[in-house]
């Protein structure tokens, strides 16, 4: 632990230069006594720090110690800082080992790319996250976690997409970080298979091993699984025509790349625009119509518009039968 905070006390001082008793001593959350004393050992180990008191004093290196790292250009610089952003590494419990790198790079960098390594930071930011998205909860992942690194197999309890629970045993391969949600990479008897972690119940190391074949590639496998799992989707082809007002909504139902189809569409008389729009089933395409009302009109298909129909007449049915027995049982009262 003691060599861990040298350590740690020596980079702070090569990437700050001067810092008092004071503030290493809240950083490492030690006593200033602890300090001085781990200052102490450095210089007896032969590294040139001291202290100074007074106003100005404070702790810090002899000029030019330092240890410049080298081999890496401008551009691969920008590229670690800007990469080393909050995200899925918090929900491993890395964010504070990222942070702990961060600050080694820093102080093995020349002065002169120093700088420029923390501008880049101030400018530059990723955000996994995506909008009106709750976080997924995943009590589980650090049990993964484990067993993808030892190789272990689990047994998983996990919720099917139908509501029921499944039961397997699985030998992790991998864990994919897409937008900040988690999934598992295993193989099963059945096959590869991929599992939402949040739709994991339970999870149960066992002392069993497996050994991963030499040829499995995990990116190569996710982008193979993600092909193919969007080609399962989004195959329902409807032609929707849209209200003025509604269309500057669009993009946040269907995504950004409807605007080149918005840009494209000539409005009719009526300022309404026509769209071809591809859904991943029957019953979600007349869920979206449904939810805009009067704001949508099914052009194709006709079984699309004949459910939007016979759904909107059962609605209107339900709320006048409801209203009739309001009217009733209110005419009782008197």
């Amino acid at each position: 632990m003691r060599a861990d905070r040298l350590l740690s006390i020596l980079l702070m001082l090569q990437s700050h230069g001067r810092l008092t008793a004071g503030q290493l001593a809240e950083r490492l959350e030690v006593s200033e006594r602890t300090i001085y004393r781990d200052l102490d050992a450095l210089s007896t180990a032969g590294v040139p720090v001291y202290a100074e008191r007074g106003p100005n004093g404070g702790c810090a290196l002899a000029e030019g110690y330092r240890t410049s790292l080298t081999g890496l250009s401008e551009q691969e610089i920008h590229s670690l800082f800007i990469s080393a952003s909050e995200g899925p590494l918090g929900d491993l419990g890395l964010d504070e080992v990222l942070q702990a790198a961060v600050l080694k790079l820093l102080a093995a960098l020349p002065s002169a790319h120093r700088s420029d390594a923390e501008r880049v930071r101030q400018r530059f930011m990723l955000d996994p996250a995506g909008w009106f998205r709750a976080e997924e909860p995943v009590p589980h992942l650090p049990t993964l976690q484990i067993a993808v690194w030892q190789d272990r197999q689990i047994d998983l309890v996990y919720l099917r997409r139908d509501g029921s629970m499944g039961t397997r045993r699985a030998a992790p391969y991998g864990l994919v970080a897409k937008a900040s949600i988690w999934y598992l990479v295993a193989a099963t008897e059945e096959g590869m298979r991929t599992y939402r972690v949040s739709r994991i119940r339970e999870v149960r190391l066992t002392d069993e091993r497996f050994t991963r074949p030499d040829d499995f590639d995990l990116g190569a496998y996710w982008r193979a699984w993600c092909s193919a799992f969007e080609a399962s989707l989004w195959h329902y082809q409807s032609v929707l025509r849209f209200a003025p007002h509604l269309v500057p909504v669009l993009p946040q139902t269907f995504g950004e790349g409807i605007f080149r189809q918005i840009e494209n569409a000539i409005p009719d008389e009526d300022g309404w625009i026509t769209l071809p729009i591809t859904f991943d089933t029957y019953e979600s395409a007349r869920s979206m119509v449904l939810g805009f009302g009067s704001l949508v009109e099914v052009i194709e298909p006709d079984e699309l518009r004949a459910g939007v129909i016979d759904v909107a007449a059962r609605i209107l049915a339900f709320y006048e039968a409801r209203d009739r027995e309001r009217k009733d049982q209110a005419s009782a009262a008197f």
